[in-house]
């Protein structure tokens, strides 16, 4: 599929795919009517792709925080990732000074206090349940809960929790977190949308064409890709998702894909495991394993037209490398990533390549939708449920028994 600043190909040969692909096209058609319905809906997950979509916050409460040069973001999976794979493919638009919290660890605390007056940064911390320990844990570690604080955000689910019970106790800036959308789909909700805003970045474009892949040849494409996607899940041969990472802007996104997808489709003893590789760095490690090791992995192949063009000037060093001359950083990684789509097509290694030919909200956003519609229809063509999380459950349970 070729769009103006967006290429996406599949490479998936026929033989890693059985005889079931024509009744799973046939089921492509009825979760397709059944997302459609859901976008429609005020109380479904996928309503946030509607253009309708209505936020539980109005910009101009928003603009008393724009004066912050520093923002800390405070939350766990899907109540992060997505701002921070905003942040990572449009840093270079982004002015203000960013930190992330997003694991437990004492010396990103220490470090804040030592380097900034926290009275003079913005804190949003977001958790849908409101109740997400180490959320909590990073909060009061930072100690910055007081009356009638202007530098905080909280959004949570407005109900019984620890982030509500607090914005009414001290009085600070709440917004609701819909209870029917979940972390992992939220980065076009106001989980993401007011990360992004606060950055600086332009959230209409951002949010312009969620639904385009429901359309057109966008839709064949949508469709070729689930079924087949769905085919490999069924057959459980193919078992790893290896992103590999060509370009640094996309890293972050790729995380918050691998949350999306494990999360989702990881039930009933079925699932991919999603890993991110930095490459070419990777060409000195793991290529051989990929290449001739076990075909048990899907290769999705992710760069970015980079329009800086650093060029090296060898002329007088060596003869032996004139070669490299005049070529810029990106040219060379280029090339080895072309090589190795070259040594996938002639070892029949299945990939995808998806080819950002322009960094901008626009095509973000397209990404977002395309993989939540992806990874949506890929549960209901396999008969899972892919908005749920039991076994994660489980595990809160039991971290939060331990600690009573």
């Amino acid at each position: 599929m070729i769009k103006k600043n967006l290429f996406i190909k599949n490479n998936i040969q026929k033989k890693y795919l059985n005889k079931s692909l024509k009744k799973l096209s046939k089921g492509f058609s009825k979760a397709i009517s059944e997302i459609n319905g859901d976008v429609q809906s005020s109380k479904k997950t996928l309503n946030v792709l509607s253009n309708k979509f209505n936020f539980n916050f109005k910009i101009k409460d928003l603009q008393q925080f724009k004066k912050f040069k520093t923002i800390a973001f405070i939350g766990m999976g899907g109540s992060i990732l997505g701002a921070k794979a905003i942040h990572g493919f449009l840093n270079i638009k982004i002015k203000k000074k960013i930190y992330f919290f997003d694991d437990i660890n004492s010396n990103k605390i220490s470090n804040l206090k030592k380097k900034e007056n926290l009275n003079q940064v913005l804190f949003l911390i977001i958790s849908k349940s409101g109740n997400t320990i180490e959320t909590l844990s990073n909060l009061f570690a930072l100690n910055i809960v007081k009356n009638n604080a202007k530098n905080i955000i909280l959004i949570s689910e407005k109900k019984d929790n620890l982030l509500f019970t607090l914005s009414k106790k001290f009085n600070l800036f709440y917004i609701e977190h819909k209870n029917y959308i979940g972390g992992r789909y939220s980065v076009l909700s106001e989980v993401g949308i007011i990360p992004a805003y606060l950055m600086g970045i332009n959230i209409s474009k951002l949010r312009n064409n969620t639904l385009e892949f429901l359309k057109g040849i966008q839709k064949s494409f949508l469709k070729d890709s689930t079924v087949k996607l769905a085919n490999l899940l069924k057959r459980k041969k193919i078992k790893n998702l290896i992103f590999l990472c060509y370009s640094a802007e996309i890293k972050e996104f790729l995380l918050w894909c691998q949350q999306l997808i494990a999360e989702s489709l990881g039930k009933k003893g079925k699932g991919f495991l999603p890993v991110i590789s930095n490459v070419p760095k990777d060409h000195h490690s793991l290529l051989q394993l990929y290449i001739d090791g076990p075909r048990d992995k899907l290769f999705y192949i992710f760069s970015c037209d980079n329009k800086k063009q650093e060029k090296l000037n060898i002329r007088k060093i060596s003869n032996k490398i004139n070669f490299l001359n005049s070529k810029s950083l990106n040219s060379i990684k280029f090339a080895q990533k072309n090589a190795l789509i070259e040594t996938f097509k002639k070892d029949n290694i299945p990939f995808r390549e998806f080819k950002i030919k322009q960094i901008n909200e626009e095509v973000l956003g397209r990404l977002f939708s395309y993989f939540i519609l992806e990874t949506v229809i890929i549960g209901k063509l396999t008969k899972i449920n892919p908005y749920d999380q039991p076994a994660v459950e489980q595990v809160k349970i039991y971290t939060k028994k331990l600690l009573i």
